[in-house]
């Protein structure tokens, strides 16, 4: 059984035209887009609901606090955690109890 599906005509500016021509099913990368934005609508309702007001302002600042953090990490800081991670995940492997096979 397949979904049912609505034809629908946009009109979209030039930049965005362009983006979509370079996609080999337009349709699905434009849905993906739309779902993901009602994703976000839905979490700024809940936050929202929670008495957390998203504004222009606060996710501004909290992209240049973030930015700030980033810009003190090296590459090689970077590097060392995700060998520690990896050598966590490997340890991790080791040390769980074998499951015989029946």
């Amino acid at each position: 059984m397949t979904a049912q599906v609505r034809k629908l005509s946009i009109s979209v500016p030039p930049d965005v035209a362009e983006r979509l021509e370079q996609e080999p099913n337009a349709s699905a990368y434009i849905t993906q887009a739309v779902r993901d934005r009602m994703r976000l609508d839905a979490l700024d309702a809940e936050l929202a609901h929670a008495g957390i007001e998203v504004t222009e302002q606060g996710v501004a600042e909290a992209r240049a606090r973030r930015a700030a953090v980033e810009a003190e990490w090296t590459s090689q800081r970077r590097q060392a955690l995700r060998d520690r991670v990896r050598q966590h995940l490997r340890d991790e492997v080791d040390d769980s109890p074998r499951q015989s096979v029946a």
